[in-house]
């Protein structure tokens, strides 16, 4: 009975065993899982299992798993998806649009210059020259015609004057005896008193005495005429522009002027004008002209245009007449403006003109309000836009402010203060 007792004892450790190995597999984790694989089999007892057995459970896993996150993004996917936004007219751009009208349009040219003054004549030195001894007149001074500007030292030609004077009057006392003597003779000669001979002697002698009073005079004038040289006088009315002459300096025939004198006070704009700009200038055309510096305008007239056109610069040459002021001075340099002709163009804001590579370009809209893009082409800028060469009929709406930022074909709505553009005078500028 013992024996049977302790022979149906003999298996009792096999629970207890296997409590242990659950508790030694709480307590170990992964080292009990390592240790004695995936049931908690030893090594030993792993190796009698099938194959089939062992290599399907990790298979399993290894599918389940990746199953099992594709489901969760799917579930997550779907809980996060953003509802569809509705394709409606508030979601659209605003934009302002006008429509551009043709508008009488003033084309310009415009050129530059100096002014310059229209007759300048510069006034030197005529005879020998000299030392200046003074100057009466000042740059900027209205002068009449035979007023004195300055002196030179007239000391050396007044002595050569005052002999002259002496050597005239010498003359004109041998003159008057020799010819009294050949009266005598003309008188006595039928007489027999005096030969023939004698009489023709002293009809030479006076002859020649009356020849010597003409050269004396004569060096007498031209010694006169270099005394008053000795005075520069203005050669006819107007204005000084420029004063060289200084107390002391000596002044030569031949050499710089001593004075600049506008004639009359009468000054110009002497512009150059581009080659294609020529055949639109006529002779008494209207100019306004700007002076730098100066705020107001002065009118004047074309009264010359140039002949030929410079073969380097191909620039002509024309000048406008205009009416003496004191803020028109000679060297100034100013801007003229005149009006060529007067056409119908088309008018757009300038800010509703862009450009990129291509060229310059607008963005209209279309019955659908969807952006199209319309090249154009620009003749000139004016006070009311850009002025439109070709591209635009007139009839288009154009966008007129920030088309940058819409793409062709983009759906926009338009702006309820778009109205139509101003259809007053424009202005084109030349060249």
């Amino acid at each position: 009975m013992a024996m049977m007792l302790s022979r149906d004892r003999k298996p009792a450790p096999a629970p207890a065993a296997a409590s242990a190995r659950g508790k030694l597999g709480t307590f170990a984790g992964t080292r009990q899982r390592d240790a004695f694989g995936p049931a908690g089999r030893t090594p030993l007892e792993e190796l009698s299992v099938p194959h089939t057995e062992r290599t399907s459970r990790p298979r399993r896993a290894a599918v389940a798993a990746p199953s099992v996150a594709v489901l969760g993004c799917v579930l997550l996917a779907a809980c996060t998806k953003p509802a569809p936004v509705e394709d409606t007219d508030r979601n659209r751009p605003v934009v302002s649009a006008v429509v551009p009208h043709r508008s009488s349009v003033d084309n310009q040219l415009d050129f530059t210059g100096t002014i310059s003054a229209r007759y300048d004549l510069p006034i030197g030195i005529e005879g020998e020259g000299g030392r200046i001894s003074a100057v009466l007149v000042e740059a900027g001074e209205h002068v009449h015609q035979g007023q004195v500007l300055a002196r030179l030292d007239p000391a050396v030609v007044q002595a050569q004057v005052s002999s002259l004077e002496a050597s005239l009057e010498e003359a004109r006392a041998n003159a008057e005896l020799a010819q009294a003597d050949y009266r005598r003779a003309e008188a006595v000669g039928p007489a027999g008193a005096l030969s023939k001979e004698e009489t023709e002697r002293r009809r030479s002698v006076a002859a020649t005495a009356a020849a010597k009073v003409k050269v004396a005079e004569a060096q007498l004038a031209e010694a006169r005429g270099r005394l008053a040289r000795m005075e520069v006088k203005a050669p006819s009315d107007g204005v000084v522009l420029t004063r060289r002459a200084e107390i002391g300096q000596s002044a030569m025939a031949g050499g710089d002027p001593l004075f600049r004198l506008a004639k009359n006070g009468d000054v110009e704009l002497r512009g150059q004008v581009a080659e294609q700009d020529m055949p639109h200038l006529k002779i008494g055309q209207r100019v306004s002209v700007h002076v730098t510096g100066v705020s107001r305008s002065f009118e004047g007239k074309i009264w010359q245009i140039g002949a030929i056109i410079d073969p380097q610069t191909r620039l002509g040459t024309v000048r406008v007449a205009l009416v003496p002021d004191p803020d028109l001075r000679p060297g100034a340099f100013a801007r003229a403006i005149l009006s060529v002709d007067h056409n119908d163009q088309i008018v757009v804001p300038q800010t509703a003109v862009l450009s990129d590579n291509a060229g310059s370009y607008v963005f209209v809209l279309d019955a659908q309000n969807k952006v199209v893009r319309k090249p154009i082409t620009v003749q000139g800028t004016g006070a009311n836009g850009v002025i439109v060469g070709s591209g635009l009929t007139g009839e288009e709406s154009v966008v007129a402010v920030a088309g940058a930022f819409l793409r062709e074909g983009e759906t926009v709505r338009r702006a309820p203060d778009s109205a139509v553009a101003p259809a007053g005078a424009a202005t084109v500028k030349g060249t």
